[in-house]
C-alpha cells in the first residue's frame, strides 16, 4: 500500500514562490503517473499537473503553464512542484496522488488511485 505525504505549503504574498514536495512510502512509484490536484473552500477538486509513469511527458493545467514546474525523482520516490509567480486564486488544499494513468485520463480524478493528505497554500493579496 503506497502512502503519500505532501509537504510545503504555507501563506505567501501574491508574486512569490512555494515548493511542493510529495513523497512515497510502503512502495515504489515507479510506474505509476504521479500529479497534482488542487481544491478550494466550495469548488471541485481541480488537476494542476501530472508526469506520466514512463515517458515523463508532462502536462499541466492551462492555470499552472508558465508558472509551475513538476518534476519527479524515481530514486528518491518524490514529486516536486515550483509554483511561480503565485496568485491569491492558487488558494487551495493541494494533493498529491498517484495512479496507472493513460495519456487521456491525466487530468481526472478518478484515474487516481493513491492520495496524500493535502497542503494548504494560501496566496495573499
Amino acid at each position: 500500500q503506497v502512502q503519500l505525504v505532501e509537504s510545503g505549503g504555507g501563506l505567501v504574498q501574491a508574486g512569490g514562490s512555494l515548493r511542493l514536495s510529495c513523497a512515497a512510502s510502503g512502495g515504489s512509484a515507479r510506474g505509476y503517473g504521479m500529479a497534482w490536484f488542487r481544491q478550494a473552500p466550495g469548488k471541485e477538486r481541480e488537476f494542476v499537473a501530472a508526469i506520466k509513469a514512463n515517458s515523463g511527458t508532462k502536462s499541466y493545467s492551462d492555470s499552472a503553464k508558465g508558472r509551475f514546474t513538476f518534476s519527479r525523482d524515481n530514486a528518491k520516490n518524490t514529486g516536486l512542484l515550483q509554483m511561480n509567480s503565485l496568485k491569491p486564486e492558487d488558494t487551495a488544499v493541494y494533493y498529491c496522488a498517484l495512479g496507472r494513468v493513460i495519456s487521456s485520463s491525466l487530468a481526472s480524478p478518478n484515474s487516481y488511485t493513491y492520495w496524500g493528505q493535502g497542503t494548504q497554500v494560501t496566496v495573499s493579496s
